[in-house]
């Protein structure tokens, strides 16, 4: 049976394989158990019911890719993406989460549709690579002050608008452990390190008393909370289109790069270079995130984690199948979850951030013209705390200082379109 779904044969691959293969990548994902429950719990969400949701979504969306789409790949909810869910629509902008579910189903659903007609390549081939580069960029760094906030590394300040916390504190010196760990043992290859620097840092939390754990094992929680709380019509309002594209355009390209990276890693491009059965992941992907939604999480997305897998050889969608089976056995460690202090959780976000940042690494820093719309996006996403609002300044600040520049012939019909709808966007229905 397992030969006739995945043909491990062809792909040169045994289960054996497969299964360590997705060991590996679960362990180097399932940080995101910890992170994106007590994310979405700031927004009022009850934390039990967001694990669920976490576990379900991902489980279903990795069994979806391996079923389907027969790839190594793992989905879960996005980074990034979450924070943008919780701090930006919710928090700042005042939207309710069960708005913001709606809103992230309603990017599915784009996503959705966009792959069954093939329009994801033009919208892709539209925008720039660089600007892309400085977007991926902006989120990293959106994700790092977060991390810094919830560590109690940085603080409001009246008179500097930020400022140092109590360095102290334990909050703030177990955060700085914990991300020197995750660091050293990333740089060690060690497999997942993002996890035992989690489960570290929780653990001295809960020897120094900073915090409690009530048990280990546990029946899953309700998801009754936030299982179809989404609010559609409420998602509607013309306030929230830019944060639908935001959710849209970020996990489009987020997916297609990962998508590509990881198939180009696996030697399962075809001879020209392009990804067999692209359509199927894509839709693996939105239905996942239609899916996800419903459940009550935020957007769910393809990881990049996926290539730690490959690399212990997974090359079939029995290797996403395993991943899926472990999220679902995870469902049974909830209370292990809820002990997870937030400023365990932030040396993940801070290296995340850090892996992201790097993709600055691409741009051409001695074209002015690239380069400055580059820094504006990637700096606007932190100092706005919006992801939506870096977008909308990069494709702005692109397009206007290509025309000044004379440069007009790198624009595309799309890029001024869109540039000239973030500006009315901006003008009159900025949040």
């Amino acid at each position: 049976m397992l030969e006739k779904l995945f043909r491990l044969k062809a792909h040169n691959t045994t289960v054996r394989t497969e299964v360590i293969a997705g060991l590996t990548t679960f362990l180097t994902m399932a940080y995101i158990l910890f992170v994106n429950p007590s994310m979405l719990a700031e927004t009022g969400m009850d934390h039990g019911a967001v694990f669920v949701a976490t576990c379900l979504a991902a489980a279903l969306g990795s069994a979806i890719m391996g079923l389907v789409a027969n790839y190594p790949i793992a989905l879960a909810p996005g980074m990034g993406l979450n924070a943008f869910f919780t701090y930006t629509v919710v928090m700042t902008m005042g939207y309710a989460w069960q708005t913001a579910l709606g809103a992230v189903f309603l990017s599915g659903a784009i996503f959705f549709m966009l792959s069954i007609f093939k329009i994801r390549e033009w919208i892709i081939h539209s925008i720039p690579l660089a600007l892309r580069s400085g977007i991926a960029a902006g989120i990293g760094l959106f994700l790092a002050i977060i991390a810094l906030k919830n560590a109690g590394i940085v603080v409001d300040n009246p008179a500097t608008l930020v400022g140092l916390g109590d360095m102290t504190a334990g909050g703030p010196l177990l955060a700085c452990l914990g991300f020197v760990l995750i660091v050293a043992l990333a740089y060690r290859r060690v497999t997942g390190a993002v996890m035992i620097g989690i489960l570290a840092v929780t653990l001295l939390s809960i020897l120094f008393g900073l915090s409690q754990l009530n048990g280990v094992v546990s029946m899953p929680p309700s998801l009754a909370p936030t299982f179809l709380e989404l609010d559609l019509m409420g998602a509607l309002d013309i306030g929230l289109l830019s944060v639908i594209f935001a959710f849209l355009f970020v996990d489009l390209f987020d997916t297609s790069g990962t998508l590509v990276g990881v198939a180009q890693k696996a030697d399962l491009l075809d001879k020209d270079g392009k990804m067999p059965r692209l359509g199927r992941a894509l839709l693996a992907d939105s239905t996942a995130t239609m899916a996800g939604a419903a459940l009550g999480t935020s957007t769910t997305t393809s990881y990049i984690e996926s290539a730690a897998g490959i690399s212990a050889g997974g090359r079939t969608g029995l290797t996403a199948c395993v991943v899926a089976a472990l999220f679902l056995l995870s469902l049974f460690f909830a209370p292990l979850a809820g002990a997870v202090p937030a400023y365990a959780t932030a040396p993940a976000l801070l290296f995340v951030a850090v892996l992201m940042t790097g993709s600055l690494a691409q741009i051409d820093w001695d074209d002015l013209t690239v380069a400055a719309p580059v820094v504006i996006a990637a700096l606007a996403m932190p100092l706005t705390f919006s992801i939506a609002n870096g977008i909308a300044f990069g494709f702005i600040a692109w397009t206007a200082i290509k025309l000044l520049a004379g440069r007009w012939r790198d624009l595309n019909p799309a890029l001024v379109i869109l540039s000239i709808l973030f500006v009315i966007k901006l003008g009159f229905f900025a949040a």
